[in-house]
């Protein structure tokens, strides 16, 4: 990976972190965009120090803004002339009760899809340039307990607010499927993926004392994150994959989804709906 840019969303902990370590021992040049700047600053310098790559770059980005997701991009685009790989690795979930961003949207929806997809649109021009070059979103088999409700794509009051993330990765797959339809012929590649059951700090907000039976079960069954990161890092880096798009993988092999995660008909939909929430202006680039 040496002479090569990679965006990793979330590189401040869990499998982001691994990912980042994993790519940095490969020499790649690494934009750790995240939200928490203080635990991201120590990352990089664990990261650094343990594999002597200087190449980590922290930059704020907090995906449950829009506004910190356009000024993040603007400086990309400004500062960056090339991506070779974007991975879309940040993700939330909330407890109970949810929690609506500053644009009006339910965070975990926010932060776990519109974000990543506002982005992607900003971005698109720069890995365009950059081709080949390519994406790698991190979903969950988690989608499998959910659907994704074309009438309410801002389900501001759903109770458990716990519930959405399985929804936002649904929501993930929809738009890896339909961006990969898109971008065909571009020379950038998209693919995503099922890292596993993770011992990682997205579990957090779950409260005491449900957070019990889930750490026993996360000590004893879990992947941990430097194994929950190989999918990602695979996806970035294996030369096998360089001509596939639109996939998903699990354990580094290619996997099947279900049928209803196969609706094109609902993927395009939730598209042209997320143009609107995001605001996607007819200054933006075009995917």
């Amino acid at each position: 990976m040496e002479g090569k840019t990679v965006i990793i969303t979330g590189a401040n902990s869990g499998i982001g972190k691994e990912t980042a370590r994993d790519l940095a021992k490969r020499g790649a040049r690494i934009i750790m965009a995240c939200r928490n700047l203080e635990t991201a600053n120590a990352a990089k310098e664990e990261i650094s120090k343990e594999t002597g790559n200087n190449q980590l770059i922290v930059k704020k980005l907090d995906l449950g803004s829009q506004k910190s997701v356009r000024e993040f991009a603007a400086d990309i685009v400004k500062n960056e002339p090339k991506i070779d790989v974007l991975i879309h690795n940040a993700g939330m979930a909330l407890a109970f009760r949810g929690q609506t961003s500053e644009d009006g949207i339910e965070l975990t929806m926010a932060t776990n899809h519109y974000g990543p997809f506002l982005l992607t649109h900003l971005l698109i021009d720069v890995l365009k340039r950059s081709a080949p070059s390519r994406i790698v979103i991190v979903a969950s088999e988690l989608y499998r307990f959910a659907s994704v409700n074309l009438d309410k794509l801002n389900p501001i009051g759903t109770f458990p607010a716990a519930y959405l993330y399985y929804v936002s990765k649904f929501a993930n797959i929809y738009f890896a499927r339909e961006l990969a339809k898109r971008l065909e012929g571009s020379g950038v590649s998209v693919n995503f993926l099922h890292p596993g059951m993770i011992d990682s700090g997205i579990w957090r907000n779950v409260p005491f004392p449900l957070n019990l039976p889930m750490m026993a079960i996360t000590k004893g069954f879990f992947k941990t994150t430097k194994a929950g990161a190989q999918t990602t890092i695979y996806l970035a880096t294996a030369d096998e994959v360089a001509n596939v798009s639109g996939k998903y993988f699990m354990d580094c092999k290619e996997s099947t989804l279900s049928a209803a995660a196969m609706d094109e008909e609902k993927g395009r939909k939730l598209w042209e709906e997320s143009v609107k929430l995001v605001k996607l202006t007819a200054q933006d680039p075009k995917i």
